[in-house]
Order: structure tokens, then sequence, then C-alpha cells
């Protein structure tokens, strides 16, 4: 199989969500009403290493085991995306918006996510050795398990076990 090039890539998230938009009508005693639930593409298990997905929208995006690695992801929407066990090693996370997403069992080691928004999100046993958190916005999310090591930058600067995830979320 081919490889993917970004061109295709954004061609695929603008029809998904074009396709996987559902609006249901209701009508009750209280009167009538309209519910748009939107559902990101299925990119489980794709392989996007190394890839420029730069300023590209996965919100609710299935990325399951997806192998993102080496990947630009520079101001990357991902917001309520399923990125459980996702290969994020290495990657080019800065200023991208991870609100709500499951990045449980992900390894993001030598990833760079200053300043990304991971508010709510769900890292546990998620592994950031060496990962780059300066300024990240980690309130409510979910650090149970998270592996680190001493070359891991927390949100304040400090680095490996001078820091605490759980100091973070707060």
């Amino acid at each position: 199989m081919g490889e993917i090039t970004r061109k295709e890539l954004i061609l695929v998230l603008a029809n998904t969500v074009r396709l996987n938009t559902i609006t249901i009508e209701m009508t009750g005693s209280t009167g009538t009403g309209r519910v748009t639930a939107i559902t990101g593409p299925r990119l489980a298990g794709v392989d996007l290493s190394a890839m420029n997905l730069s300023r590209l929208d996965f919100e609710g995006a299935n990325l399951r085991g997806a192998n993102m690695s080496a990947s630009n992801l520079q101001e990357a929407i991902l917001r309520n995306t399923n990125m459980t066990g996702a290969n994020l090693q290495a990657a080019q996370l800065p200023f991208a918006d991870l609100s709500n997403a499951g990045l449980n069992v992900a390894n993001a080691s030598g990833a760079n996510l200053n300043g990304a928004r991971l508010a709510g999100a769900n890292l546990s046993n998620a592994t950031l050795n060496g990962a780059n958190l300066r300024d990240a916005n980690l309130k409510g999310a979910i650090v149970t398990g998270i592996k680190f090591d001493e070359n891991t930058i927390w949100p304040d600067g400090k680095r490996g076990s001078q820091g605490n995830p759980a100091n973070y979320i707060l």
C-alpha cells in the first residue's frame, strides 16, 4: 500500500466530517429540537510517521494505535481524540490542542509538547521520557501511572523527579 500525502489526508479529514455529521430531530412535550453530533475520522493504526500534520483538525478522530512518530503536529486540533497506544515518539506538538484526548498508554518519549493544551486529557500509563511539557496546560488531566525520566521537562520548567505530574493538574 502506498504512502498517504498531506493533500490526501486533508481530503479524508474534510470528507469524514461531512459524512459523519448526524442530525437528530426531536419532538416532545417541551417542543422540538435538533441535535447535531460530529464524529471524527477513523484513522486507527494508520502510519502517519514523519508527516507534516501541522494545523490540521483531527477533532474526535479515532487514532488508536496510530504511528505519528517524528510528525509535525504543531497547532493541530486533537480535541476529544482516541489516541490510546499511539506512538508519538519525537513528535512535534507545540501549542497543539489535546484537550480531553485519550492518550492512555501512548508513547510520547522525546515529544515536544511545549505550550500544548492537555486539559482533561487521559494520560494514564503514558510514557513521557524526555518529553518537553514546558508551559503545557494539564488542568484536570488524568496522570496516574505516567512514566517519565530525568530528561522530562514539566510545565514549570522542572526536570524529571524535581516535578510531580499530580502538581500540574489543579
